[in-house]
């Protein structure tokens, strides 16, 4: 096969970011995402290990470098660590982040962190115990805080992601995890997707308003914190940032620079749109593998130029976020 080259995409933009989600799975019901009594695909249509290692090989070769694991909730899958592992050897690879609801995070942090897992992002939307419950459809707050102090304590960097929607007025709390930890707290715009066309999203522009106005002396921070398109703000003193993704009022698809696996193996170059292709057509093709790899550069070059969102009518993706991807 070929070295590794840029993957550019028809637009100009450096495509080398690929989330994959491992599983359909979740053990919440938030209400905005998975319904109760919702239907999960067979285990044997679920990718595999080895499916997703032998895609990620061919990846590097297109500028593929840095991985994040999702679901569903992705430790609910059996040795999800030992996939980081797998992932973390492979050449070219920079770095495997893992998105988690933060559940079974104590349970499974020495496994990640002999995996050497590069940094964890948990979704969390209040510290209130009862409207968590409320959320989530369980009472589990204080396992997933414990997993949060013991990630920082083994010095993993955690971010903490809320989903910002009408009704969910607890960032006045959330914030204050920044303070005296060295956590981001990013919020980010609930997208039309799935139980999300049901829920009104928040502006971030206006939350963005309402901290300042809480703490006036909150400025740009212009750090790197990582490979996402979140906008960030610093409070003097504070150990951590606070982040906002606006995916909705603050369009950032000329920077996109993902694609996505789903837990079905089926790649995905933009959230709004079924476009891609299940990996499997082209893995199981009697071709060479460079010739597999050009047919990936393909599909991945016509990547959309922008999401729909505020035309929901052009959208034809009708999967649940957990299906997809979070």
């Amino acid at each position: 096969m070929s070295g590794v080259s840029k993957m550019i995409d028809q637009y100009g933009r450096n495509i080398h970011y690929l989330r994959i989600s491992i599983t359909d799975r979740c053990n919440l019901r938030c209400r905005y995402c998975m319904p109760q009594g919702v239907k999960f695909v067979n285990h044997e249509k679920i990718i595999s290990y080895e499916n997703i290692v032998k895609f990620v090989e061919m990846m590097t070769h297109l500028g593929i470098d840095t991985i994040k694991i999702t679901g569903g909730e992705p430790l609910v899958r059996k040795d999800c660590a030992s996939l980081i592992k797998q992932l973390k050897a492979i050449e070219h690879i920079k770095k495997v982040t893992l998105t988690t609801n933060g559940v079974l995070l104590e349970k499974y942090l020495p496994d990640l962190v002999d995996a050497k897992v590069d940094a964890i992002n948990v979704s969390l939307d209040t510290l209130d115990l009862e409207k968590y419950q409320k959320i989530t459809g369980f009472s589990c707050l204080n396992s997933v805080l414990k997993g949060i102090d013991q990630a920082l304590e083994a010095s993993i960097p955690v971010k903490i992601n809320c989903v910002a929607f009408q009704g969910n007025d607890d960032w006045k709390a959330l914030v204050k995890l920044a303070k005296d930890k060295k956590i981001d707290v990013r919020f980010i715009e609930l997208m039309p997707i799935g139980l999300g066309k049901k829920y009104k999203t928040m502006n971030n522009e206006d939350l963005l308003a309402e901290i300042t106005e809480a703490y006036p002396a909150i400025q740009k921070d212009n750090q790197v914190h990582g490979n996402g398109p979140a906008r960030y703000y610093h409070i003097p003193s504070w150990q951590g940032s606070i982040g906002f993704i606006s995916a909705i009022h603050h369009n950032f698809c000329h920077q996109c620079n993902r694609i996505r696996l789903t837990s079905q193996g089926y790649l995905k170059c933009c959230l709004c749109y079924d476009q891609g292709i299940s990996i499997y057509d082209i893995l199981n093709e009697q071709i060479s593998d460079q010739e597999k790899i050009e047919k990936f550069r393909e599909i991945i070059f016509n990547k959309p130029k922008e999401h729909c969102f505020l035309n929901e009518e052009n959208m034809t993706e009708e999967h649940m976020m957990s299906s997809i991807g979070g």
